[in-house]
């Protein structure tokens, strides 16, 4: 429909980052703060109104209101001050999509879920290592079904729960595994 091969078509999107981009022109569903709602934020941090009070003038929770005057303050001189201009600028380009994923702007982290994905982890030296144990495979009246290679490898939420325990202080190192999930159904989709 584009007009170029499908093996260009499919390393745009890998390069884009993985995921389909979306119209960043859309109705407000509620879950994102409005910039009406910028605009009162402004107003009521101008008269020196606290973070609970400026929530409930907006009906909004507290953690959301201070969530945004720390993300979205524009800062000049050195100070932090709240516009809802720059706000809803910062907030619009942090929307943008695609976002490159994490799994292909952190090659450590794509080299390790690929390893256990595949169910070939190696010690430095050379030594396989064995993955979780996989179910018991009973397979009466099923003689075709015997060894599968998949058995092997670990699940996206092994790897996601083994990860916080691999690298308990390098926050680089997380990922949901839904991302991996997310990331197997996209790379289905590209072949």
């Amino acid at each position: 429909m584009v007009g170029v091969a499908q093996a260009v078509g499919q390393r745009w999107f890998r390069n884009a980052g993985g995921t389909p981009p979306f119209d960043l022109e859309f109705k407000p569903t509620g879950r994102y703060l409005s910039f009406a709602e910028r605009e009162e934020i402004a107003l009521l941090k101008a008269q020196h109104k606290g973070v609970r009070e400026i929530a409930r003038a907006i009906g909004r929770d507290p953690g959301t209101v201070s969530r945004e005057l720390r993300r979205n303050a524009a800062a000049r001189g050195g100070k932090l001050e709240y516009r809802a201009s720059v706000a809803q600028w910062k907030a619009d380009m942090a929307a943008k999509r695609p976002k490159a994923a994490k799994l292909v702007t952190n090659p450590r982290l794509h080299a390790y879920v690929e390893e256990r994905l595949g169910g070939q982890i190696k010690t430095p030296d050379g030594k396989v290592i064995r993955g979780p144990e996989p179910p018991r495979f009973i397979g009466i009246n099923k003689p075709h079904r015997k060894h599968r290679g998949w058995s092997t490898a670990w699940s996206p939420e092994q790897i996601s729960n083994r990860l916080k325990i691999a690298f308990p202080d390098d926050e680089s190192m997380r990922v949901s595994h839904e991302a991996i999930y997310q990331s197997l159904t996209l790379r289905a989709v590209a072949r």
